[in-house]
């Protein structure tokens, strides 16, 4: 059962994420996450590249992670900036590689980095998170 969270951050924007099992079906749930935070902060310009990077870091994290749960989490730093997260339980840092024209996999990194102001993975003591910035009006 997805288990919503909300907490206040220090920008006085709230911080919100959910546990999803570890399922492809579960892109759809971040992306209307994804969707509602941005409506819900006023930054819509932000929905349909956020839900690209959400759908991309799900996928990644569904197929390489471990254990039956990841987390989405959504972020607003500052006043125009989103950061968008999936933690997983592998410590295993993602790889941008160039994919073959022929392969059907390989090409998720390049599509986060493309609308992304700044992507990276932060290591935890359990695991890691896999993060994405995006860069709005504000």
């Amino acid at each position: 059962m997805p288990q919503p969270a909300t907490r206040a951050r220090q920008t006085g924007h709230p911080g919100y994420s959910e546990t999803l099992p570890r399922q492809p079906e579960s892109a759809a749930t971040a992306r209307r996450l994804l969707r509602t935070v941005c409506a819900v902060w006023g930054l819509d310009d932000l929905a349909e590249d956020g839900a690209l990077i959400v759908s991309e870091l799900v996928a990644n994290a569904v197929q390489h992670a471990r254990r039956e749960s990841i987390r989405v989490v959504v972020d607003r730093p500052d006043a125009a900036r989103v950061r968008v997260g999936v933690a997983d339980l592998s410590r295993t840092r993602p790889v941008e590689r160039e994919a073959d024209d022929n392969e059907e996999g390989g090409r998720g990194l390049r599509l986060v980095a493309a609308p992304a102001a700044d992507w990276g993975t932060d290591e935890r003591r359990w695991g890691k998170v896999v993060w994405a910035d995006l860069e709005g009006r504000g």
